[in-house]
């Protein structure tokens, strides 16, 4: 459909929107007037990454149109765990590291979102402080009754697992309860009127606008992205060496530039509408040039977003350097009092976990030093050197 509100347009231009439970009467809402919407986080780990990215981004673009974000973290849902595409049991953390995970992601949305007092000031606020005090009966009694287990079965979330005959817990089943249930708390406590999210928590966000209109007679909207694949079909943020972390403590900032400079060809444009802030105008003017300056282009507004322009900026300063033939000061270093073989240089510098990973990369041709390919594994590698594990790894070894 063609959309009237400035939020639901720049949605759709970007790619963002998947399903929405009531488009026509969510966009005449946003056109009206401020909606409130929040999105989900649970603290699983210390850092958020590269999947998560899609939904921050639409929190954004939902205040810079001129609504109000909730980011909610999921203290309490946390102890439960998400069965969505998964095929097994999420471990179950204890309260501290729960608590500290929790500490630990909420910095990531300073950088993506303006915290205050204003009518479209954002709010972060925990799933804990009413979840954990809940009352077993009368929560089943006020909230379970509201829900059909035969409706449950059919959503992806649960369905899924079943399918493929892998076990799902009860604790795990009662997610989707407590997440609706959150949306109606957003409700009563926020006003909050929209949860946005994966496509794969349609089911999820379904049975809280459901909730909502059955307990407080109230309106409430739902609203997925689809699932981002790279050009390949692999899922988007999934790499070899694991996930593209959103912290600079999880991830350096070199890396976390490189990840989007070595983006496929096809996928350019789409990331740049998905995840930098360049208006549409400005993205076909970048396209419209060389592709290699269209992946930098790229690498630098995403990592500015995330880490800072001027992280970003000394990131794209490293890749000239390195790629230039130089050793750029971002890289990462490994420092030696003497030259070492080769196979050390590559496990001190991360790029091997162990020196037999090391030698079959050595012997597979994958190592480079100062840009010349080594077959060498005892090679010694001095100071000043720069090191390379195939052609997006590099590192520089350094004196003691």
């Amino acid at each position: 459909m063609t959309y009237r509100s400035t939020f639901l347009q720049a949605l759709d231009a970007r790619g963002f929107i998947h399903q929405v439970t009531d488009a026509a009467a969510l966009d005449a809402a946003a056109e009206k007037g401020v909606v409130t919407a929040y999105v989900g986080y649970d603290c699983t780990a210390p850092s958020l990454h590269i999947g998560n990215l899609v939904s921050i981004m639409m929190l954004r673009h939902l205040q810079q149109a001129g609504h109000r974000p909730i980011v909610l973290m999921g203290g309490g849902t946390t102890k439960v765990g998400d069965p969505s595409g998964k095929d097994e049991g999420r471990q179950l953390l204890d309260d501290a590291r729960i608590a500290a995970n929790k500490a630990s992601i909420k910095r990531i949305f300073e950088r993506f979102l303006s915290f205050d007092d204003g009518p479209t000031g954002a709010i972060m606020t925990d799933n804990d402080e009413w979840l954990s005090g809940l009352a077993y009966i009368p929560f089943l009694r006020d909230i379970g009754r509201h829900f059909s287990v035969n409706r449950m079965l059919s959503f992806d979330s649960v369905k899924l697992r079943l399918d493929r005959e892998q076990p799902l817990s009860f604790l795990e089943f009662n997610y989707m309860i407590l997440q609706a249930y959150d949306f109606l708390e957003l409700s009563r406590r926020h006003g909050c009127a929209l949860q946005m999210g994966g496509s794969d928590q349609w089911g999820n966000i379904v049975n809280g606008t459901d909730l909502i209109r059955r307990v407080d007679a109230g309106e409430a909207f739902g609203l997925t992205t689809p699932l981002i694949t790279r050009a390949d079909g692999a899922k988007m943020g999934k790499t070899a060496a694991g996930a593209v972390w959103l912290h600079e403590d999880s991830l350096p900032g070199f890396d976390y530039w490189q990840f989007w400079r070595n983006t496929h060809d096809a996928d350019v444009a789409r990331f740049l509408k998905l995840f930098t802030d360049l208006s549409i105008t400005d993205i076909d003017a970048v396209m419209a040039g060389d592709i290699n300056a269209a992946k930098a282009v790229l690498a630098t507004e995403a990592t500015a977003l995330c880490r800072g322009r001027a992280a970003a900026e000394a990131a794209a300063a490293t890749a000239a350097a390195t790629f230039a033939g130089g050793a750029g000061e971002d890289l990462p270093s490994y420092a030696v009092a003497a030259p070492v073989s080769l196979v050390d240089a590559l496990v001190g510098l991360g790029f091997a976990a162990s020196k037999g990973e090391a030698r079959r990369l050595v012997a597979g041709g994958g190592a480079r030093v100062d840009g010349a390919a080594v077959a060498d594994e005892a090679l010694l590698v001095a100071p000043g050197a720069r090191v390379s594990a195939g052609k997006k790894r590099h590192g520089v070894i350094t004196a003691l």
